[in-house]
C-alpha cells in the first residue's frame, strides 16, 4: 500500500520539485490547484498528509480544516509551504504540524521530507485495525462487560453489553488468541456510538504493553513494508525535562518519539514529544513522563549523557506516531523531586530543580524564527550555566 498526499499549490515550481521529491521518497501525489477540489478529494479519500502552499492564507486554512472535520483524514499529517511574510507562526496559526519556507531546492525538501515519510508509514500501521471478537472487562467505578470489534495499536472499538459508562477513563482486561498473558491497559472513551459501540483510546501503556500488542498485530495485519531507520542527532542542550537536538531531517511537531543511546554495555531509550520542529536543523523534545517506568526510562537516559565524554553526543531517533491531543493538549510534565536531580553532560546546560528553562522555550517560543530561537536558547543557556558555576 502506497503512500499518499493531497497537495494545494498553484505555484509551478513548487509542484514541480515535490512531485519530483515525494516520487524519490515513494509517496504518491495528488494535485489539486483549487481548495474547492481539494476539499472534495479530503471527504472521499485517506492521505498520510496534506501539503498546502500557503500563498492564498485563506485557501491554505480552509483545506487543513476541512481535513481535520473529515473522518477518515483527521489524523493526516499537516504540511503548510510559506513564505517570510507568513513564517513559522503563521503556518502553525493554520494547524500545522510542520512548516516549510519557501522556496526550497530539491535536496533541502528530501531531506525535510525524510523524516515526514517516516512519521507517514508509522501512523499509518497505528492505524491499521484487525477485526477481532473477544470478552473485554472495563473496570471504573463499577465493571462493566464488552467485546472487542476492532484493534489497533493506539485504541480498540469494542460493544459493551449494557449502556456506554459515564466515566471516560477505564482500565480494560483482555486475553488476546494465541497470548499467554491478558493485556491490562488504561484508556478513555474516545467516541460513543450506536448500539453501545464506543471508541477507546490507550493510555500511558508500559513498553512491554506495546511492545506485546504490537507482535500481535503484525502477526495478523497484511504484510507491509518496514519502518524507516531511525534518524541520527546530536545532542546541543539537555534539561531533566527535554533536550534539543540538531538533524537535517527532524520530525514534526506533535511527533512521539523514542531516543535510543547505545553505550558498549547497554541501550538506553526514552520517550518524548516533539515540541520545536526547525526544518534542516534541529528539534525540541520534551521527555514523556507521566508513568514511573518513563521517569525511570528518562533518569536512565540523563545519567548516561552526563556521564558520556562526548560533547555532543549521537542519539537515535525513531517516531511512534502523533500525539492526538496536540498542540492543545497536556504533554507530560517532568516533577523535579531534588532526590533525583542529574547533571547534565559537560557542554549541555542543566536546569535548576524549581523550574525548566528549556521545555518552556520549547512551549513558548516555537513560532519564532529559528534565528532568533537559537539565540533565545543559548542565552537561556549561559543564564543556567552563570548560576550553577
Amino acid at each position: 500500500m502506497n503512500l499518499k498526499s493531497l497537495l494545494l499549490s498553484s505555484d509551478e515550481k513548487t509542484v514541480r520539485i515535490l512531485r519530483r521529491v515525494l516520487s524519490d521518497l515513494e509517496i504518491g501525489v495528488e494535485h489539486c490547484s483549487s481548495a474547492d477540489d481539494a476539499i472534495r478529494r479530503i471527504t472521499r479519500q485517506r492521505f498520510e498528509a496534506i501539503i498546502v502552499d500557503a500563498a492564498n492564507v485563506g485557501d491554505a486554512s480552509s483545506v487543513l480544516r476541512g481535513a481535520h472535520a473529515a473522518p477518515v483524514n483527521k489524523r493526516a499529517l499537516a504540511i503548510v509551504l510559506v513564505e517570510s511574510s507568513v513564517g513559522l507562526k503563521g503556518g502553525f496559526e493554520m494547524g500545522a504540524h510542520f512548516v516549510l519556507h519557501k522556496p526550497f531546492a530539491v535536496e533541502r525538501a528530501k531531506a525535510s521530507f525524510r523524516a515526514v515519510r517516516a512519521l507517514m508509514k508509522r501512523e499509518r500501521r497505528v492505524q491499521m485495525r484487525v477485526p477481532v471478537q473477544i470478552p473485554v472487562e472495563c473496570y471504573g467505578t463499577s465493571l462493566y462487560n464488552a467485546k472487542t470489534i476492532d484493534l489497533c495499536e493506539g485504541g480498540m472499538a469494542i460493544q459493551f453489553s449494557g449502556r456506554v459508562p459515564k466515566e471516560t477513563s477505564l482500565r480494560f482486561s483482555l486475553e488476546l488468541p494465541g497470548m499467554a498473558n491478558k493485556l491490562d491497559l488504561h484508556g478513555e472513551l474516545a467516541w460513543e456510538g450506536n448500539s453501545h459501540q464506543a471508541g477507546v483510546r490507550f493510555k500511558n501503556a508500559t513498553d512491554e504493553q506495546r511492545h506485546a500488542l504490537r507482535q500481535w498485530l503484525s502477526s495478523h495485519l497484511p504484510e507491509s513494508e518496514p519502518d524507516d531507520p531511525p534518524v541520527n542527532c546530536r545532542l546541543t542542550d539537555l534539561s531533566l525535562g527535554g533536550c534539543y537536538l540538531t538533524t537535517v531531517s527532524p520530525f514534526p511537531r506533535g511527533t512521539r518519539v523514542v531516543l535510543s543511546i547505545k553505550t558498549t554495555d547497554l541501550e538506553v531509550r526514552a520517550g518524548g514529544v516533539v515540541l520545536v520542529a526547525h526544518p534542516e536543523f534541529g528539534m525540541g523534545v520534551e521527555f514523556l513522563q507521566t508513568t514511573t517506568e518513563q521517569r525511570d526510562q528518562v533518569h536512565r537516559m540523563i545519567t548516561i549523557l552526563r556521564t558520556n565524554p562526548d560533547k555532543a553526543p549521537e542519539l537515535l531517533v525513531e517516531p511512534q506516531g502523533l500525539e492526538t491531543s496536540f498542540p492543545d493538549g497536556d504533554f507530560a510534565r517532568f516533577q523535579v523531586f531534588a532526590t533525583q536531580a542529574a547533571s547534565a553532560p559537560e557542554g549541555c546546560a542543566e536546569i535548576p530543580a524549581t523550574e525548566d528553562a528549556l521545555v518552556d522555550l520549547f512551549r513558548h517560543k516555537f513560532q519564532v524564527p529559528v534565528d532568533t530561537f537559537l539565540q533565545q536558547m543559548r542565552e537561556q543557556r549561559q543564564s543556567v550555566e552563570s548560576h550553577t558555576n
